[in-house]
């Protein structure tokens, strides 16, 4: 099999305080200081409410909209999954629970996965399912004796609702590199309750763990079941109400035509990611999955004249460079924009910047002046 390597995922340090929802208009943008960043975006929100009363309805323009700079949603596998909260349902057996080991393992090692780079951090995995020999057993099956310090796991947890959002933000403020959590599985942690299932309840349920994935800026990843039914769409196979999937940031459902064989079909839906069909081969000597091919190419956005130009502002020997947007005009003669224009620009492609060109751009403000920062991010093997 053929895999195309992608570019190495730069090492962003944004902070995971960070509440990803607040808007930063017109202060810096990214920034080592997690708490200076979660202040900035308190203080700014506060700037924008002051005409708003209690109960109003806070709008905000297109204008304002294309003023304010959000957070990058960090790729935790490059094209595959992003921050946020998915569901990764499966048929009993079917071989979830090796690739959640297999992907946590990855992440807290920073090792590509099937050719695709991976964002390095510090990964909870609830194995709620088994206990710790018996992880033992698979983990050292599948990756030998090369141990990870940053792939932390459980086997009991608290139900939502009684503890378990509390453990999980004791965990992240206690691990500020923390990229994913893994909960296996979602009926674990659910209240047992007599009620019956509703889309209410299930919406409620995955968006108590959206606002934490987003609060934090982490990827929060839900193992689940599929139900018996089967169906012409592979996501109204979820278990539950359609719920489930309507809260979800995206969702991975792993099927296979025969228990007993080794290929599954792997196919991804989600908000910030392309729709894919993966098909996979399980090794079972290592334990791991492994990628055979891709139903589709990913589609890539075409080159952006205006951001390839700027990437020659900062090179390696230049690694910073700080000045107002007109002085930045003026380096770029052959960009014909307004100054206004060119800063919109940049709030609104600052994710592309440091995805594909690994160029952190800030806007801050200075006694002289709005001033411009880019600084170009060193990447990690």
């Amino acid at each position: 099999m053929t895999v195309i390597k992608k570019a190495a995922v730069p090492d962003l340090s944004i902070g995971v305080d960070v509440e990803q929802p607040l808007p930063y208009k017109d202060n810096e943008i990214i920034t080592d200081s997690k708490e200076q960043f979660n202040q900035q975006a308190i203080n700014n929100l506060t700037v924008n409410m002051t005409t708003a009363g209690e109960n109003d309805l806070r709008t905000i323009s297109m204008t304002e909209l294309y003023d304010t700079a959000y957070p990058p949603r960090v790729p935790i596998v490059e094209g595959l999954i992003f921050n946020g909260t998915y569901l990764f349902v499966g048929a009993p057996k079917v071989g979830k629970s090796f690739f959640m080991a297999q992907l946590g393992y990855h992440v807290s090692m920073g090792i590509p996965l099937w050719g695709f780079s991976v964002t390095k951090g510090t990964v909870l995995y609830l194995a709620l399912e088994d206990d710790y020999a018996r992880l033992q057993r698979r983990l050292s099956k599948m990756f030998g004796m090369e141990g990870s310090s940053n792939l932390h796991f459980a086997t009991q947890s608290k139900a939502l609702n009684k503890g378990l959002e509390e453990q999980l933000h004791k965990f992240v403020k206690e691990h500020e590199d923390a990229r994913l959590i893994i909960i296996d599985t979602l009926q674990k942690v659910r209240e047992a309750s007599g009620d019956k299932l509703s889309y209410g309840n299930d919406y409620e349920i995955v968006t108590k763990l959206k606002r934490f994935s987003d609060q934090y800026g982490i990827c929060l990843l839900v193992v689940h079941h599929t139900r018996k039914m089967e169906s012409s769409d592979s996501f109204d196979m979820i278990s539950g109400t359609n719920g489930l999937l309507g809260a979800a940031d995206g969702a991975f459902i792993m099927q296979k035509e025969k228990r007993t064989e080794n290929k599954a079909v792997l196919e991804v839906a989600g908000r910030d990611q392309q729709d894919q069909r993966l098909f996979l081969n399980f090794n079972r000597e290592q334990c791991v999955w492994e990628l055979t091919k891709s139903e589709t190419e990913l589609w890539k956005e075409p080159v952006d004249s205006v951001l390839e130009s700027l990437a020659t502002v900062v090179t390696n020997e230049a690694p910073e460079w700080s000045g107002s947007a007109s002085e930045l005009l003026q380096l770029l003669p052959e960009i014909d924009m307004q100054p206004n224009a060119f800063t919109r620009k940049l709030n609104v492609s600052l994710e592309r910047l440091l995805i594909d060109y690994n160029i952190k751009y800030e806007s801050v403000r200075e006694h002289s002046g709005r001033k411009i920062k880019l600084s170009l991010i060193q990447t990690k093997a």
